[in-house]
């Protein structure tokens, strides 16, 4: 069962998944050529887009074992990196090839990088967090 914070967090998880769907709508547009984009902003807005996606599901899923497995509260403090991640990777891929016709990304790609960290600090601590409450 999941706590009153959770409950909220997991509430504001889900309705952000219309603004992913709403993402898609973008994204047929682009690669339909109703919104001009080159070659590497096509690409980075798929991979912004599948990012998206996939995790805020797994963020949902790591929160939802925490909380059904009483994982202490460090561990899964932790693992709500990856529910940042969700924010931060996806926005490092849209926010670094915005303007037209870029040829590299720009700064925004150290969301990328600072996602990705928080992926796997996020990860790391739900695993080790599940371990540990599984053997108390």
């Amino acid at each position: 069962m999941l706590d009153n914070v959770h409950q909220i967090i997991a509430g504001v998880v889900l309705l952000s998944i219309v603004g992913i769907a709403y993402g898609g709508t973008f994204l047929l547009k682009v690669t339909r050529g109703g919104v001009p984009a080159n070659e590497l902003q096509q690409r980075f807005f798929r991979a912004g887009h599948a990012h998206a996606g996939v995790l805020v599901i797994l963020g949902l899923l790591v929160m939802l074992l925490g909380q059904l497995n009483d994982v202490g509260g460090l561990w899964q403090a932790l693992s709500l990196g990856v529910l940042l991640a969700a924010i931060l990777m996806p926005g490092g891929f849209f926010l670094s090839v915005i303007g037209r016709d870029p040829q590299r990304p720009n700064g925004f790609i150290a969301l990328l990088w600072a996602g990705a960290a928080l992926l796997v600090t996020g990860l790391a601590a739900a695993g080790i967090g599940l371990i540990a409450a599984g053997t108390s």
